[in-house]
């Protein structure tokens, strides 16, 4: 098992070589920083943002913007998802709405949530308002795959609505769950920084990527799209921790 973790590891540092020197390939082909800057550029660029006073609070809000809407879209696409996978009038109320939210362009929630909300939070409301469809839909489907045999098994016995529910409906969910969990965290990021670009809060990466284009400074953009990608896999690196833990512990009481 061991030796398989580190060849796949290796294998990955591997990948991750070759297409930074396709990428230095690219640059000395085109040779203009303005259209794609060396990945040595985005290293100095990237060392040179970290030693900027007010890199870690924009790293900071930016997170708080992210994990605050993640948590809304996940607190009430759960609650719903699972009131709307056990009934199906409350379903095909709910269904309307989610359709059209998930088929809203994302620029046009951005810019009707500038127009209602302060710059600090309009990217939380679109953070949310994108990600909640994820969430409810996994939940809803979730619910939906348990076992029909096992729920006639607990109408049998006169199982507890509360007792079915932590049971055998969340355990059948779990995998949905995390599903959608994972989607809708890398999705967040993507979106609370597209909408920062936009509303352009005091101290957020969307405001320095908007910075970095009107300065033409590419290296930097490239340097806080590579920061975006880091900080993403870094929250759903613990968050896959974290489930795993808890679904080993869940599995181990069961």
């Amino acid at each position: 098992m061991r030796i398989s973790i580190f060849q796949n590891k290796k294998n990955t540092f591997f990948g991750i070589f070759i297409w930074l020197i396709i990428w230095e390939i690219a640059y000395l082909a085109i040779s203009q920083d303005i259209y794609l800057p060396s990945p040595f550029s985005v290293l100095i660029s990237m060392i040179d943002i970290i030693q900027e006073k007010e890199f870690y609070r924009i790293i900071v809000m930016t997170s708080y913007r992210v994990c605050l809407s993640f948590f809304l879209s996940v607190l009430l696409g759960l609650a719903t998802g699972l009131i709307c996978g056990l009934n199906q009038k409350i379903f095909e109320i709910f269904e309307p709405l989610v359709i059209l939210i998930r088929s809203t362009p994302v620029i046009s929630i951005i810019i009707l949530a500038i127009i209602w909300f302060k710059s600090s939070y309009s990217p939380v409301f679109t953070g949310f308002l994108m990600c909640f469809p994820v969430i409810w839909t996994n939940m809803v489907q979730g619910i939906r795959s348990t076992d029909t045999r096992l729920l006639e098994m607990c109408q049998i016995y006169e199982i507890s609505f509360l007792s079915k529910l932590r049971h055998v409906y969340l355990p059948s969910a779990l995998p949905f769950i995390f599903s959608g969990f994972s989607t809708a965290l890398g999705l967040t990021w993507k979106v609370v920084a597209a909408a920062e670009v936009l509303s352009l809060p005091k101290y957020g990466i969307g405001s320095k990527l908007h910075d970095s284009k009107a300065y033409l400074e590419i290296p930097q953009l490239f340097a806080w799209t590579t920061i975006i990608i880091l900080l993403s896999f870094i929250f759903e690196f613990i968050l896959t921790r974290i489930f795993a833990k808890n679904y080993a512990y869940q599995y181990k009481e069961d």
